[in-house]
């Protein structure tokens, strides 16, 4: 795999719940609320600019490694967190 891909500019911005990728003047987000025991991965956006790229479901995976790291669980209410945890049910442990 490259290194250069979205996965390396994944930063996580606590102050602001959320985490993000910055490419090509552009910002793609997934924001999150903390909740007892995990985060609720609520919104997803990526700016059409770069849409088509990977780039939402880099911040999804980006997420779930950060929660899994720190022994968290995650809500995916938003839609596309949720079919994309259904795709990659390697990631169906960390389900609230």
């Amino acid at each position: 795999m490259p290194s250069d891909t979205a996965t390396d500019r994944v930063a996580h911005d606590r102050a602001d719940r959320r985490f993000v990728v910055l490419l090509e003047g552009h910002e793609a987000r997934l924001e999150y609320d903390p909740v007892e025991g995990g985060l609720d991965l609520t919104h997803t956006l990526v700016p059409d600019a770069i849409g088509g790229r990977g780039v939402a479901g880099q911040l999804v995976r980006a997420a779930l490694e950060f929660a899994r790291a720190q022994g968290l669980r995650v809500r995916p209410s938003c839609s596309y967190v949720e079919a994309w945890m259904r795709r990659h049910p390697e990631y169906d442990d960390l389900r609230i």
